[in-house]
């Protein structure tokens, strides 16, 4: 705990009108958001590369945003750290009774009823707390990024049955979302001003990623790893690409036959190397 103190305390100098950070002292709770989310992001990088340091590091990083949420709400008489350890401790023992009550260590069963009982309590706790949504689809935060949103209102549904049984019917509704795709992009080429036309492609191209994230919970892969291996691959094979092409003046200016050459020695290469 005393690491924990010199941190909170580094936390209170930086937000000290005193002599503290400008920078710091100008932030509230929704300039510092977007950072949290993008640390979040930054450790799940760290854990997909493998790389324990920087992991600690990210880890670190991600602390100090619950610490600066923590500083900014203790300021406004809200709450303080330790207001936010008790109120996850006392969750986490609340939301464990197979773990933590007595006698009922082996009435759970496997994760799959530990995930039900799990979902039994947090709808008993917004029950207590008044919430009068009673939907299979309650308690999905609108704070999560959409693709994670996606699955979640799947999973949901999922739950009371509401869900393909195998990949291949979604594999048979993505073709036919694709193709009413196609029908809007020819609407918005036939006339580039039809404003309805480019809501309704917006629309349909919205239908093919939920789709997608609909494959991916079937394929039982994570759409955010998934995604972040083909950004992965895409950078890599790009970077590639421009080392292939630096001593041919670079790709700027090509046309985009001769740069595809480039993408294919690069896509070879790397297949060569075992990626």
């Amino acid at each position: 705990m005393s690491d924990i103190a010199e941190l909170l305390a580094i936390m209170a100098r930086l937000r000290d009108p005193d002599g503290g950070c400008p920078w710091d002292l100008q932030q509230d709770f929704a300039t510092i958001a977007p950072y949290t989310i993008e640390e979040a992001y930054e450790v799940a990088d760290a854990i997909d590369r493998g790389d324990m340091a920087d992991l600690r590091d990210e880890l670190g990083d991600l602390l100090l945003q619950v610490v600066f949420h923590a500083r900014m709400a203790e300021e406004a008489g809200a709450f303080a750290f330790g207001d936010v350890v008790a109120a996850i401790c006392d969750k986490m023992v609340r939301r464990h009774p197979h773990v933590f009550a007595a006698g009922t260590a082996d009435a759970v069963g496997d994760s799959a009823a530990v995930l039900r009982n799990w979902d039994a309590i947090k709808r008993a706790e917004r029950d207590a707390r008044g919430e009068a949504d009673s939907s299979a689809l309650a308690g999905i935060s609108r704070g999560l990024p959409e693709w994670q949103r996606a699955v979640k209102l799947q999973q949901k549904a999922a739950k009371v049955g509401f869900d393909w049984p195998d990949p291949a019917p979604v594999l048979d509704k993505l073709h036919e979302e694709i193709d009413e795709v196609r029908a809007e992009f020819d609407a918005v080429a036939a006339d580039p001003g039809d404003a309805a036309a480019r809501d309704r492609l917006e629309d349909e191209l919205g239908d093919v990623l939920f789709v997608c994230a609909n494959l991916a919970r079937h394929a039982r892969v994570d759409v955010g790893n998934a995604l972040r291996r083909a950004n992965a691959k895409f950078e890599r094979r790009f970077r590639a690409m421009e080392a292939l092409a630096a001593a041919d003046g670079g790709l700027a200016g090509k046309p985009l036959d001769a740069q595809d050459r480039y993408w294919v020695q690069a896509k070879a290469a790397e297949k060569e190397g075992g990626q």
